[in-house]
């Protein structure tokens, strides 16, 4: 296993593991998870002033869908395709890496956007940019602690990697064919 590999590999674990616990519990009911998940939950909103999770907006609800029904059964596939070496483990890594890293710039563009676009076809950027608003958010209300925009810009980091990961590329490029 490579260094990049290796790295992933960490990301994908931790991402399989709080997506059911914590993303899970802005859009499911609080009363199936146990107490010492809430408090977990609770704990991570308080420490990083992640006020998404508390006031849940209904993009960040979608998100989260997003995340069970996506991004959790994609880590679950990459993490298992990192430890047996499997061959398309880079399709899930691009899978995983385009969705997360669109997540979280596109909506920065939008934010960036909005402002240059101001009458021009305004209205189709924010209803096409609207679903993947969290960066946006973050920024743009203002709200966001110091400690959640880092959060937010280390996991797109991962997702660098993970598109970079899943780059298709042949290293036998630039050599000569051998004559047969």
């Amino acid at each position: 296993m490579n260094i990049i590999d290796t790295v992933l590999f960490i990301y994908f674990l931790l991402i399989s593991i709080a997506v059911p616990i914590i993303d899970a519990q802005v859009c499911l009911p609080s009363s199936i998870f146990p107490d010492i998940l809430i408090h977990l939950k609770n704990w991570f909103m308080l420490e990083f002033g992640n006020y998404l999770i508390s006031e849940k907006p209904h993009f960040y609800v979608g998100i989260a869908w997003l995340e069970l029904i996506l991004a959790w059964p994609i880590s679950l596939a990459s993490l298992y395709g990192i430890a047996f070496a499997k061959s398309w483990l880079p399709t899930t890594c691009l899978i995983y890496g385009l969705y997360f890293f669109t997540a979280l710039v596109m909506s920065t563009v939008h934010a960036d956007f909005g402002v240059v676009l101001n009458n021009v076809k305004r209205d189709m950027w924010e209803n096409l940019l609207s679903q993947v608003a969290i960066l946006s958010e973050l920024i743009g209300s203002g709200k966001a602690s110091k400690k959640l925009l880092i959060f937010y810009y280390t996991f797109m980091c991962f997702a660098v990697l993970a598109i970079l990961r899943g780059i298709p590329y042949n290293s036998d490029a630039g050599k000569k064919p051998k004559n047969s």
